[in-house]
Formats: C-alpha cells, sequence, structure tokens
C-alpha cells in the first residue's frame, strides 16, 4: 500500500494516477486523518509520498515512524534525505524508471527491518534452520516467498548442507502444512524399482507384486514430495516424471486408472544438473520444470560464523537422545571456524557426537579435538602434582604390582625383596622408594639414550614431571 499526504491536489493526484496505472495500491490522504490511517498500516509493507504540509511539521513526523520509508516531493525538501528512514526524492515532471526503482528501494528497507521489528511473520517459525548469517537470512527470504505459492522448488548445494531441513521448512510455511511431507532419496532406490516406489504397482504387476500399493505420489497426496538427489535418476524416469509434473496425473505400474497428482514437487541435488544436460545424462525439459524457484543452500563454510549456533542446536540434539551433553571452549569454536568442512554440517554433527561420548559433561578445548580441526596452536594444560602424592602414588602401584615387573637390574636389596616382604629389621621406606625411583628412571633414561620424552612414556608419567624428577635427583647424561 501507498499512502500519499499533499497538500498540493493537483500534484497528488497526478502521481495517485501514475501509480495506479503500473499496478500499485494507492490511497491519498489529508492531515487530519493521517496519524489514523499510517498508525494502521505501519505493521504491514506500506510507503508514504509526502509532500507539502500545512500544519503538520515533515521531520518530526517522519521520525515518528522509523518502520516505514518514506519518499518525499519537490527538491525543498531534499535536506530531509539525511534522515534514515528516508529513502528518496520524487521530483515533477513524475519519471516511471526512477519511480519504479525508488518503489523498489522501499520494499527492501521492509524487507530488512531488524526482526523484532517486522510486523509480518510466518504463521510457522523456521524449524532446524539455525544461523543468522546473511547466507542463512537469505535462504529463509526465499523460503518464506515460495512457501506462500504451489511452484515447484529446486534446491541445490553440496551433500551435507541440510538440503532436506529447507524443504520441511517450504513444506511448513505453506497452505499444504497440514498434508504429508514424503522424501525419496532417488540414489538410494535401484532404476528398475524407482516407478514402482513413486506410482505403486498394481497386484500382479510384476513378479512378486503379490498385493496392490501406493506409491510415494500418492502418499503425499495433499502434500509435498521431497526427491532428494534428483541429479541420480535414470533418464527412463525422468521422462515418466516430466509427464506427472505436466499432465499432473499419473498411472500405478499395470494399472490404467488415472490419478491425480494433487502434490507440490521439491527437488534437491549436489550435482550441476546444467553440466549434466550438456553431458546428455539429465534432460533439459525436466531441468526447467523443476527450477522454477531454485535455492541455493550454503555451504558451511560460507557460513562460519553460524557454527556457534549450530553447536548449540546440535549439542541439544545429542542430549535429548542420549541424556548427555558437553560445552567448547570459545578457542575451541574459533578452531573449527577455521575447517574447511567438505562434509559440511553433516561434518559437524559427527563431530559433536564424537565430543559428547568421549568427555561427557565436560568442556571440549583445541587440544581435545582431533587433530585436523587443530587450527590453533595452544599448549595442552599439564597439571603439576605435590610431591606428597606422587609419592604415595609410586608406593600404592609398587605394592601393589610387586617388583617383578621390572626387567632391570635393581639393587640387591631391591632383588631380596622383590616378593614385597618387609625384613625383619626393617627399612627407611622414604630413602627406599627414592632408590627405587632413582633407579627405575636410570634404566628409562640410558634405554632411550636420555631422551626424556621417550623415557617419560616408558614411566608413565608426563614429560614434565620427569624433568622435575631429574633436576631432584641430578639425573643427567653427564
Amino acid at each position: 500500500m501507498i499512502l500519499i499526504l499533499d497538500n498540493n491536489n493537483n500534484r497528488s493526484i497526478g502521481l495517485n494516477a501514475s501509480l495506479t496505472f503500473i499496478g500499485e495500491a494507492v490511497q491519498l490522504l489529508d492531515e487530519s486523518s493521517f496519524e489514523q490511517i499510517c498508525s494502521k498500516y505501519q505493521q504491514q509493507e506500506c510507503i508514504v509520498i509526502l509532500g507539502a504540509l500545512q500544519s503538520l511539521d515533515h521531520e518530526s513526523l517522519i521520525k515518528r515512524y522509523p518502520i516505514l520509508p518514506f519518499l518525499l516531493i519537490g527538491e525543498t525538501l531534499k535536506p530531509l534525505l539525511s534522515i534514515a528512514n528516508v529513502v528518496g526524492l520524487i521530483c515533477e515532471p513524475f519519471n516511471h524508471e526512477v519511480t519504479t526503482q525508488l518503489l523498489h528501494d522501499c520494499q527492501q528497507y521492509q524487507r530488512m527491518l531488524p526482526t523484532d521489528h517486522k510486523g509480518h511473520k510466518p504463521h510457522k517459525s523456521f524449524d532446524g534452520l539455525v544461523g543468522e548469517t546473511d547466507a542463512v537470512k537469505d535462504v529463509r527470504f526465499l523460503i518464506e516467498q515460495v512457501a506462500k505459492t504451489d511452484a515447484n522448488v529446486l534446491i541445490l548445494g553440496e551433500s551435507g548442507t541440510g538440503k532436506e531441513v529447507v524443504a520441511r521448512n517450504v513444506h511448513l510455511l505453506s497452505k499444504r502444512n497440514t498434508g504429508p511431507f514424503v522424501p525419496v532419496n532417488c540414489g538410494a532406490i535401484p532404476g528398475e524399482l524407482l516407478e514402482s516406489e513413486l506410482f505403486g504397482h498394481e497386484k500382479g504387476a510384476f513378479t512378486g507384486a503379490i498385493s496392490a500399493r501406493k506409491g510415494r505420489f500418492e502418499l503425499a497426496q495433499g502434500g509435498t514430495l521431497f526427491l532428494d538427489e534428483i541429479g541420480d535418476m535414470p533418464l527412463q524416469m525422468q521422462v515418466k516424471l516430466l509427464r506427472v509434473l505436466q499432465e499432473r496425473s499419473y498411472e500405478r505400474v499395470g494399472g490404467t486408472k488415472a490419478i491425480q497428482a494433487d502434490v507440490r514437487v521439491i527437488a534437491a541435488t549436489h550435482r550441476n544438473l546444467e553440466n549434466m544436460i550438456e553431458e546428455g545424462s539429465f534432460r533439459e525439459d525436466l531441468y526447467y520444470r523443476l527450477n522454477v524457484f531454485p535455492i541455493e543452500n550454503p555451504s558451511l563454510s560460507e557460513r562460519a560464523d553460524d557454527i556457534p549456533l549450530l553447536l548449540k542446536e546440535l549439542m541439544r540434539r545429542v542430549n535429548e537422545q542420549s541424556g548427555t551433553t558437553a560445552k567448547f571452549t570459545e578457542r575451541a569454536v574459533e578452531s573449527l571456524k577455521e575447517h574447511a568442512w567438505p562434509g559440511n554440517i553433516r561434518e559437524l554433527a559427527n563431530l559433536v557426537e564424537r565430543m559428547v561420548i568421549m568427555f561427557p559433561e565436560k568442556v571440549v578445548d583445541v587440544p581435545d579435538l582431533p587433530n585436523k580441526y587443530r587450527y590453533i596452536e595452544v599448549d595442552a594444560y599439564e597439571p603439576e602434582y605435590p610431591e606428597e602424592l606422587l609419592e604415595k602414588d609410586a608406593f600404592n602401584d609398587i605394592f601393589s604390582t610387586g617388583f617383578s615387573d621390572y626387567d632391570s637390574e635393581p639393587e640387591a636389596e631391591f632383588n631380596q625383596q622383590g616378593s614385597g616382604l618387609l625384613p625383619e629389621d626393617g627399612i627407611e621406606l622414604k630413602d627406599y622408594l627414592a632408590e627405587l625411583e632413582i633407579s627405575l628412571i636410570t634404566q628409562a633414561l640410558e634405554r632411550f639414550d636420555y631422551v626424556v620424552a621417550r623415557a617419560a612414556e616408558i614411566l608413565g608419567v608426563r614429560r614434565t614431571t620427569l624433568v622435575e624428577k631429574m633436576k631432584k635427583y641430578n639425573l643427567s647424561r653427564d
């Protein structure tokens, strides 16, 4: 709706006639009725054209309705172009091309309003389409526009980008949302069975057809049929699908009765269908039947800033299934943003599930991620334990496993006590454990030519712990 407020009657009547001629809905206002009508329309997509005013002030009027885009008439109002919601200026004589462009810009102003201020909202929210990047917002806009119609939709994009999620949202926001949503993966069904799968068959139509069976088209009656991986459909089936799309009717395999196809068709593929047309593996006429309204689904690498929101959503789903969750540190999320994600959202979902299994109810940091997801150089935290804990741990290990497990040349007293028996005259336990520790560390260092990392590994301690022990006992190659 276009609202015109201009005390220059000849000018407003002329502009009204011009806009009406090009098919726009127009309403002429006077200053007394402007406030009431403007309040009525401000929650809808409407444009206000302001000209000469007598009792109202242009600037205060424009600023009172920031949701509405304004167009101004006449050079005298040019200084008001600095106000944010003033989109442009119309000058006499009215130029069709300029006016049409300004109307388009006003529509863009309405469309790109912050979400909290939009008066028009779909009757159902988007399901599973998570993200706030421009790429995702564009997809949502396309879904919202095409859902109002029955046009065929072709969803393009790499594997794992969530093409079925887009298809389901088109269905949910359409007038067919009370009907069924029936998905079919054309690449997962053998070509010789695909016709029966789509159109159904009559009893005895072929060997093994012991009873009549409805096809996916019939099951989707009154709803939406989603043909995933349409690029994998054999050529002979492409011909039959084209016929159904053209005539809106089909027959079961082995049947003669025509069945009306009251079905909205949405197709999807990760293949380049135009290249397939050139190669002769996809029919051009079917392509144009399906490609009435294309939606390009962005890859995850194109919307990396959505990863925090996607992690939250995927973690919620894992928690619903398993009752377990995990969290990611900020630097772990930043590292994930650097990944190329060839498997897209499906790959991210697999990673989330793996991290929950490995670190249930814990926090995942960069060193905890698989190697290929580590793009930030950070030092893994290595705890330093009090000496009392380490000595107690060593003591427990010795007396729980026995001394005979060590394949070395321990001191004579150690051999005598291999059974773990206490001598009659007793021992100095602290000195005894220290000598045992020195002996084992020395053997490990000599075995691996004083490569500390290898020695620490064979002793089952951290490298930093072994270095501290070597300093304590003054153990070095020299």
